[in-house]
């Protein structure tokens, strides 16, 4: 192969873990309109300059994707209800070879998000529907372009109903304007979308799991189609030009399991010098060969992994079967240009930030997070919790949306080594009544279950904050302003027990379904969020837990309160609230434009406990 390791991707390619060598980003200016009428007039909008036969062009305005029409990056920064938005873009015969289309290749439409519901047109014909506002989707377009020689033009109808309390949301607020914890909403396409030229038979995912005790690795590898006789698919792992293993196999069907050996891994007195932490974020690179006899060509692509386990035990959290503290910080990506969506260099950035800041770990909070954030957290070394956003009622049409898109992204983040824990629930969000509700209690621990199913490698917390159920790790949201009640609420194992076993401090149960798991460490996984505003037209609705009245205060407060935790003999870990301020919630460590409240160094010391 002549195109570059994964690990050495710059992280524009929006799918960082299966990279082919041609494709074409379809991000930048397409038409755009509102449909407010929700007209159903289909057809009438799949033909430039002509709306039943009036003449006119639907398509009144142009929008930047993928930045959400919300937004100002959009080029439109419409925060009002508009419940469907049509897009559309032509696309060339340039832009089709520039993909790698041709000589029996099928060219695949990707989209990376769409919030919420999306339906896809090529040339007026449909080629798919999706549903679930963070997960990934991609259409098979090579039988919808008539002629790639003429191009084609690609419209796409997104529904995203703020008023529909079933349809997970996160933070994206139900009222015209945002309100404490909530912000603007963000619409349609907010993800990378696009073109890949690919073989007959194509690879789809590929799965990575370490085994740190057997020196091996075992790759599951998922085809677009069932493979044809005599297929064999190899596998290549080096790390930094070193080749650490290969193994070559016949597949049949539409998925195949490889356990590759990793000879080098067998010495137990240096095998931990390849093994991925945030102190040493080792990638092995892997390249994996999809070879057909009646294939024109092979379907190579290239991807990484990360030599490491995640586990808790003894009331300790686990990274490589060692106890680490993590030194977290809630992040709510969300950008006041961009709102949740993000260019590469904003997501490089916001990753460095918070390991410049000295934190270790990053709870993203409500959202699924765009895979190139994850990239850049694999490479710079950032443990990260992967949470779902919630819906915001307990109704039969809540629980599927919610199960089958956390499902989606269990599959699509599965081999990233930065993701350490699962958080399928927070706060109670769409199960408020867990407490005495049996339905939402059987609800919550479903989810840990169905994640472990597809994924038993990682912790799974249950109702990240309070109202356990299941959880591996026992989370605890904590918003006491004051670092000496914060010191003695959790400075031994017997104030802990009392706080775990009764009411905790938001006055939610702590642990709902039976006994305590001995094995479960203690964290507390929100507590801080100190409001500080330092700028002359200050920020209307300016709103925190507590709030400080200069940078001085700010300082005591917040270095009070991170001392208290990392006293704490019990406490495995926490996630301080938060890494920057959004819209009205100004309880950030960095301002919005990701500006530091204090010096970067006096942070740091704070986080990590030397100051």
């Amino acid at each position: 192969m002549t195109f570059k390791p994964a690990t050495a991707n710059d992280g524009t390619y929006p799918r960082p873990q299966v990279v082919r060598e041609h494709w074409l980003e379809l991000d930048g200016e397409w038409g755009f309109a509102f449909d407010d009428a929700q007209t159903g007039l289909r057809d009438a909008w799949f033909k430039a300059g002509s709306s039943s036969g009036s003449g006119a062009d639907h398509f009144d305005r142009s929008i930047v994707v993928p930045y959400p029409p919300e937004s100002p990056a959009s080029g439109i920064g419409d925060t009002s209800f508009h419940p469907v938005v049509w897009y559309r873009r032509a696309i060339t015969a340039e832009d089709i070879a520039a993909a790698g289309h041709g000589g029996g290749s099928r060219l695949v439409l990707h989209f990376g998000a769409v919030d919420y519901r999306a339906a896809v047109w090529i040339d007026g014909a449909l080629a798919g529907e999706h549903e679930g506002g963070g997960s990934p989707f991609s259409f098979d377009i090579t039988d919808l372009i008539a002629d790639p020689a003429l191009g084609a033009t690609i419209v796409v109808r997104a529904e995203d109903d703020p008023a529909d309390l079933s349809q997970p949301r996160g933070k994206q607020d139900w009222l015209l304007e945002p309100h404490v914890i909530w912000y603007h909403r963000t619409t349609g396409i907010w993800q990378p979308v696009w073109l890949e030229a690919v073989p007959a038979v194509a690879i789809e995912t590929v799965h990575w799991t370490p085994d740190l005790v057997d020196a091996s690795v075992l790759a599951r590898v998922r085809f677009d189609r069932p493979t044809a006789s005599g297929a064999t698919l190899t596998i290549a792992l080096d790390f930094d030009g070193l080749a650490l293993g290969q193994v070559s196999t016949p597949v049949s069907g539409r998925e195949a399991e490889v356990r590759i050996p990793l000879p080098t891994q067998r010495n137990g007195q240096s095998y931990e010098h390849l093994l991925w932490s945030p102190e040493h974020p080792r990638l092995i690179d892997a390249v994996v060969t999809l070879a057909s006899p009646d294939a024109v060509a092979d379907d190579v692509v290239h991807s990484y992994l990360g030599l490491r386990s995640a586990a808790v035990e003894h009331g300790d959290f686990l990274l490589n079967d060692r106890p680490y503290y993590v030194r977290s910080v809630l992040n709510q990506g969300y950008w006041p240009e961009t709102h949740l969506a993000a260019s590469t260099d904003m997501l490089r950035a916001e990753a460095q930030l918070i390991l410049d800041l000295g934190f270790n770990a990053t709870r993203i909070h409500q959202k699924y997070e765009d895979p190139r954030f994850l990239f850049f957290a694999d490479k710079l070394g950032l443990l990260v919790w992967g949470e779902a956003p919630a819906a915001y009622e307990f109704t039969s049409t809540a629980v599927t949306r919610t199960t089958t898109e956390w499902l989606a992204i269990v599959d699509r983040d599965f081999s990233h080594p930065s993701i350490v824990t699962w958080v399928p629930t927070n706060e109670s969000w769409g199960v408020q009544h867990i407490a005495h509700d049996q339905r939402m209690r059987d609800y919550a621990a479903a989810l840990v279950h169905l994640t472990k199913a597809l994924d038993p490698t990682r912790p799974v917390i249950s109702n990240d904050g309070w109202e356990h159920v299941a959880s591996d790790i026992l989370s605890v949201h904590d918003y006491e302003a004051s670092g000496p009640v914060v010191a003695e609420r959790y400075g031994s194992a017997e104030a802990v027990d009392r706080l775990l076993a009764g009411l905790g401090p938001a006055g939610r149960r702590m642990i709902v379904t039976g006994d305590r798991d001995p094995n479960a460490p203690v964290m507390l996984t929100e507590f801080g969020g100190v409001s500080f505003v330092e700028r002359a037209d200050g920020v209307e609705g300016a709103w925190g837990y507590s709030a400080a009245a200069d940078a001085a205060d700010f300082a005591e407060r917040v270095g009070s309160l991170l001392a208290a935790v990392i006293a704490s003999p019990v406490l495995s870990g926490f996630c301080y609230t938060q890494l920057a301020d959004t819209g009205q919630e100004t309880n950030g460590l960095v301002t919005d434009a990701r500006v530091p409240k204090l010096p970067v160094e006096k942070l740091r010391r704070m986080v990590r406990g030397t100051a």
